[in-house]
């Protein structure tokens, strides 16, 4: 039995463990190690570029830079906090030849200035024109996509799940919920864990970048069979004071509004910064929908017309505590909160006829639904440094806090077919409340056991835990009673221990590694265990699981990479999906949970090609995916007339396709993203007795267009298509959709700017699904108010900030 004292307990055991290790890791002995810094300038001749890449890669081995950032809109750049030793420095911008520069800090020359680096065009370059750089929208890594968010200007006032809709290789549905080839990803905040991992509850305006993981090594979770979606807030590391402000307003169906403050404080060892945003928007939203049950004739059609009527308030705080007691240990508080109220009004009208199609009854059902969730995050993060500079330990530990409550009153009318009311309505209401934790406990080491070569091992433990708790009442006699054949307690508790070792390496001449590769394994195990108190219904999983992975890189050129990954994966199964409690709001289509859900495992292939030329770069991908024991939803409609939805486990998906990021910039003041991915899902098993096959060709596309048309302004077109996409029993219909954003710098410096964003605008996006089985067919589409216009100002203020706030100039957290 679950008790609330002990949980607790474990929680500060299991704290107290990490920082003994953290003391004892500041405690050991290293030699001491000088703190130096290289700066400079990036230029065209005259002309400063900004944004141009600089990495800082340790000799002899360059398997990976030490230090990276962006040139400002002055052309300069800091490297800080680096020891004394043989370096490599490397400076890239699209359009010009890449520079070198091999750097020796010691301990009478700490600060090193580069001075002016001037970057050479590339032939048939653009001569004596002006360069004016922007940040790009999309860069490549060697395992994935990187989306700048400052650099997204369509989704000016939105949220992190809008800044998604516009990534390449990245779909979203009408309700949220993000797919990477055809498979929910993991989602990370900052490279954690966390109960925060709604999108919706991320302002746009907070995110720094969101980095697309494809087929993630054994450093990272098993459980991330599509991959991987890490998104990284903004953090400051300027000196001094600095701050923005942002207010934003427009209009969809109904008014928006956002806002947003920022203010940071680095002097010496502190590093202190605060920021806070909101959001609030009215909402619109419509669904029709139409069902044929081919096996009851007098409930033969089912037509189903919805209206919702939503505001949408969203306020987030985050603090952050840096310090740095010396040049080898470095500390970091974090403390975030969230509020997110939802109020709903949803109209639910439902008409059934025979096989006919005459009139058999009609209701109309009226749900006023007031929804309020609070979390908050802790996280302590923990960076040693050593004499040997490619030796790292760091450490991590976070809890955060999740209490949502939704309380909904419900009036059924009862209808005849001219829709004159049949006696009195019924009434009802619900309230479900939910409170929940999640805590990660990780550590992370990594040593040099050759010149090229390194190991790189580490824990991570992952501690889930929920309670459910959803009660539903009727209206009986003048009171409301509750009505336990509909209500539940569901308990659930997960516990996910893992440890993992990797080794990587290199081969070649330090500036010209030819081959890199990397082998690993990670070693889970999962105990996780539920109960229904209304029902004595309880379940437990234990299970140990070893997930190889393995790369393998060959660049036959500076400007040309081969990439092979592979790795198994595993899909667990979550709360809401083993949570048998069935959810009867809507009385004719219900669904729950399946607690007997044995967990998917994958075998995931993947073969990377990149190339770039003078003014253009691509980036190709062919995948394959093997996926037993397939977690998929399953609609099974009952002889009543009820369509019971509930997870099951399939026999197989097999998943292999292919995806290209083309970017090209062919003028000065043009640039663009063409984005395709193409993939065949073949779903072939078998759920609750009936054997399943699909077999679907799916493909999405994505285009940016980046637009300087004057001095200090930028406009972006965005063009998005989504294929229908399979589903075991049918497929979701086609979206597609345009953008649009203009963004303009004001004052002297540049420290103002006004923004403007419309979102799809020629209103074409709609959702749906089309699924039929041996005794139904069921249709259902929906739009909601996606046309909307943002006006957005923003200012920065402060001793060093310029405009990095505004760029999303930030070190990573």
């Amino acid at each position: 039995m679950f008790s609330p004292k002990g949980f607790i307990f474990l929680q500060l055991r299991n704290l107290r463990f990490v920082l003994f290790i953290l003391m004892c890791s500041v405690s050991m002995s290293a030699a001491a190690q000088q703190s130096g810094s290289i700066t400079g300038t990036v230029a065209d001749k005259n002309t400063p570029l900004e944004f141009a890449t600089v990495n800082l890669y340790n000799l002899p081995d360059t398997l990976k830079p030490v230090r990276n950032s962006l040139t400002d809109a002055t052309g300069k750049f800091t490297l800080e906090n680096l020891s004394a030793g043989r370096y490599l420095l490397t400076v890239s911008l699209i359009g010009y030849k890449p520079y070198h520069q091999n750097i020796n800090l010691n301990k009478e020359q700490s600060i090193i200035d580069a001075g002016t680096i001037t970057l050479i065009a590339e032939a048939k370059q653009l001569g004596d024109v002006t360069v004016t750089s922007t940040k790009p929208v999309i860069q490549k890594t060697n395992r994935g996509l990187v989306l700048n968010a400052a650099s997204t200007l369509t989704q000016a006032g939105g949220t992190a799940t809008d800044l998604l809709r516009n990534t390449p290789t990245v779909v979203v549905d009408e309700d949220g919920n993000i797919t990477l080839r055809g498979k929910t990803p993991l989602i990370l905040i900052n490279g954690r864990n966390s109960a925060i991992t709604n999108t919706e509850q991320i302002a746009a305006s907070a995110v720094e970048r969101i980095e697309i993981i494809n087929n993630p090594s054994a450093q990272f979770d098993a459980n991330s069979e599509a991959g991987i979606i890490n998104i990284v807030l903004k953090k400051n590391r300027q000196n001094g004071t600095n701050g923005a402000l942002a207010i934003g307003t427009g209009f969809g169906a109904k008014a928006r509004f956002n806002s947003a403050a920022m203010i940071s404080h680095k002097t010496g060892n502190w590093n202190l910064s605060l920021a806070y945003d909101n959001r609030f928007a009215g909402r619109i939203r419509k669904i029709n929908a139409e069902r044929q049950s081919f096996d009851i004739p007098d409930q033969y059609y089912l037509i189903q017309h919805r209206n919702d009527n939503r505001l949408d308030q969203l306020q987030n705080l985050r603090a952050v505590i840096g310090f740095s007691p010396d040049t080898k240990n470095s500390f970091e508080l974090e403390a975030v909160g969230v509020l997110d109220y939802q109020d709903n009004h949803e109209d639910l009208n439902n008409t059934i006829r025979n096989n006919n199609k005459a009139f058999t009854s009609r209701n109309d059902r009226f749900s006023n639904e007031y929804e309020r969730g609070k979390e908050a995050e802790f996280v302590l993060n923990y960076g040693r440094k050593f004499a040997n500079k490619k030796v790292s330990l760091t450490g991590m530990v976070s809890t955060s806090i999740e209490r949502d409550g939704q309380n909904t009153g419900i009036t059924t009318k009862f209808l005849t077919e001219s829709d004159g009311q049949i006696g009195d309505p019924q009434l009802q209401r619900t309230n479900n409340h939910e409170n929940g934790s999640t805590t990660n406990i990780k550590v992370d080491f990594a040593h040099p056991v050759t010149e090229n070569g390194m190991i790189e091992t580490g824990y991570k433990a992952t501690l889930r835990y929920l309670d459910a708790n959803f009660q539903s009442l009727n209206y009986e006699n003048g009171v409301y009673t509750p009505n336990p054949i509909a209500s539940s307690n569901f308990r659930f508790n997960e516990n996910v221990h893992a440890w993992y070792v990797q080794y990587s390496a290199a081969a070649g001449k330090a500036n010209n590694q030819k081959w890199k590769y990397d082998i690993g394994v990670r070693m889970e195990e999962t105990g996780n265990n539920g109960t229904v108190k209304t029902t004595n219904q309880n379940f437990s999983n234990q299970y140990f699981k070893l997930f190889p992975s393995a790369g393998l890189a060959f660049n036959p050129s500076s400007s040309e990479t081969w990439r092979f990954n592979y790795s198994r994966k595993i899909n667990r199964p979550g709360f809401g999906q083993l949570n048998p409690f069935i959810d009867v709001t809507d009385t004719l289509n219900q669904h729950g949970g399946n607690p007997t859900l044995k967990p998917e495992l994958i075998h995931s292939f993947e073969l990377g090609y990149n190339k770039d030329w003078n003014k253009i770069s691509y980036y190709a991908v062919a995948y394959y995916r093997n996926a037993s024991n397939s977690i998929r939803q399953f609609t099974l409609l009952q002889t009543n007339g009820v369509a019971l939805s509930i997870p099951q486990n399939f026999g197989s998906v097999i998943t292999y396709g292919i995806e290209n990021v083309f970017t090209a910039k062919p003028f000065s003041k043009y640039d663009f993203n063409l984005s395709a991915s193409l993939y065949k899902q073949n779903i072939k098993g078998s759920a609750a007795g009936q054997e399943l096959s699909n077999d679907v060709v799916s493909w999405h596309g994505k285009l940016i267009n980046n637009f300087i048309l004057w001095k200090g302004s930028k406009l972006q077109l965005t063009g998005v298509y989504n294929s229908p996409i399979a589903l075991p029993q049918g497929k979701r219909i086609a979206t597609y959709y345009a953008d649009m954003g203009f963004q303009q710098k004001l004052g002297k410096k540049g420290n103002g700017r006004l923004s403007l964003a419309v979102t799809d605008i020629f209103n074409t996006l709609k959702y749906g699904s089309e699924l039929k089985a041996s005794n139904f067919s069921y249709n259902r589409y929906g739009k909601v108010d996606s046309r909307a216009i943002v006006v957005t100002f923003a200012y920065t203020f402060g001793t060093s900030f310029k405009e990095k706030l505004l760029e999303n100039k930030y070190s990573n957290d």
